[in-house]
């Protein structure tokens, strides 16, 4: 494969959108040949439903291939992989939709890849060579975003303070001896750093921090205004916040510029399709299941891949001056959606209520079905300490004034709800559990 990534001085996010559109059609004939010519699972797919290459020319043609779901990944892993074995450098693995991880190599050239999206990512967040970025995820267990991010902030020519999650006492010394300006962490982790710093008489709106990074959480509304944990951590500490969603079967991230309106496509990297119930793509702007397909990948690239998560597109020209189209904050997770008392709704909707809260240390919530067949959702919650009120009475009012609808709600010893939390092979914390049948 040709090297198809553009330099950031000549990028294609700031071209027109029909030159964006052309330029992913090149990309896509190319991706199409190269998973005709060296993938065992799309060759036997293309034949098997008849699909002439020849006749998928633009990005509406799409639609006349087949998705790639996880399932699949998990069921035919090895038919996926596009390449001799020797030639992967790194291999990592994602969750899989049927109990075992879904794993994923990478070549010498995918992390090349990684490393220039992270590159993009970064510097549509404000760095620039010189900032130094306080990393607070896992760089092991088989995670490739922490690798990701190494790799983006040297390319991008950043330093990098690799300290892993959790643990705020070592994030704090760090953040005292090394003085980094930008965090990169899972949002709801900033609240425990914050409430160490005023437990500990740390003055933390005086350090050197300038920057949040958010991932693997939302911190805005569909209108792109702070959702209530991004409204707590500003409250408390005046710093630039920034949103991206990634994943590790797309090998991209969309991340928010300045403006924070949304996160930008990297064109050279990903198509990106939101399709609606009908599995058909909706008006832009519609909201439906992000459906990606990778452009440069060499050891597992991926077609057609639904994600399984909900948001819309947006392409009028961002005020950064980027026209490449960007995707709202997620809705949720098409699979984790909820029917609650007639109210349909998603995990994050939850989460933002409870991380707002400031008596509830930690939670997890948990849906299944009940007797009669409709969605049941209890909210099991550890308490800071017990508040002078009926804590129940209290959150079930902030979830009505909410969502409109309230859970079943469970008080349980905080080191109960750790234990779920953190389970010994997770990398993640798990704040949600579906113990519904999937269909």
């Amino acid at each position: 494969m040709e090297p198809i990534l553009s330099p950031i001085e000549n990028d294609i996010e700031y071209r027109t959108p029909e030159e964006i559109k052309r330029f992913q059609e090149g990309l896509l004939q190319e991706a199409l040949h190269y998973l005709s010519e060296h993938s065992a699972y799309y060759r036997r797919m293309f034949e098997r439903y008849g699909i002439r290459l020849d006749r998928i020319r633009h990005l509406e043609d799409l639609v006349k291939i087949p998705f790639t779901e996880k399932k699949d990944l998990q069921l035919f892993n090895e038919e996926f992989l596009c390449c001799p074995r020797e030639r992967i450098v790194d291999y990592v693995t994602t969750s899989g939709t049927l109990g075992d991880p879904v794993t994923f190599g990478c070549t010498e050239r995918d992390l090349q890849r990684l490393a220039y999206n992270e590159k993009k990512s970064f510097a549509c967040a404000g760095l620039r060579p010189g900032n130094i970025v306080q990393l607070m995820t896992t760089l092991d267990k088989r995670f490739m975003a922490g690798l990701a991010y190494f790799l983006g902030i040297r390319e991008l020519g950043a330093s990098v303070i690799r300290v892993g999650n959790g643990i705020p006492e070592l994030q704090w010394d760090t953040i005292r001896r090394l003085q980094p300006d930008t965090i990169m962490c899972v949002p709801s982790f900033i609240l425990r750093l914050i409430q160490y710093a005023e437990e500990h008489g740390i003055d933390y709106r005086h350090s050197s921090i300038r920057r949040i990074i958010g991932i693997g959480e939302g911190l805005r509304e569909q209108d792109f205004s702070l959702n209530l944990l991004g409204q707590r951590i500003r409250e408390k500490w005046d710093v630039a916040l920034f949103a991206t969603y990634s994943s590790t079967e797309m090998g991209a991230t969309f991340s928010e510029c300045e403006y924070g309106c949304g996160g930008h496509i990297h064109p050279e990297l990903i198509i990106v399709e939101i399709i609606g119930e009908d599995n058909l793509p909706v008006p832009d702007g519609e909201y439906g299941e992000i459906v990606v397909t990778t452009l440069g990948v060499e050891g597992m690239p991926l077609l057609r891949f639904r994600t399984g998560d909900i948001a819309a597109k947006r392409t009028e020209q961002c005020r950064c001056g980027r026209w490449s189209y960007r995707l709202t904050p997620l809705v949720g997770r098409k699979h984790n959606m909820i029917k609650l008392k007639g109210t349909t709704l998603y995990p994050p909707a939850l989460n933002d209520v409870l991380d707002n809260t400031d008596y509830v240390e930690n939670y997890v919530v948990e849906v299944e079905e009940s007797d009669a067949g409709t969605d049941r959702v209890i909210v099991r919650i550890g308490l800071k300490q017990a508040p002078g009120f009926d804590a129940v009475k209290d959150l079930k009012d902030r979830f009505r004034s909410r969502i409109r609808v309230a859970p079943e709600i469970e008080i349980l010893p905080v080191e109960e709800i750790q234990r779920i939390n953190f389970p010994a092979k997770s990398r993640k914390p798990v704040k949600f559990i579906d113990k519904r049948k999937q269909v």
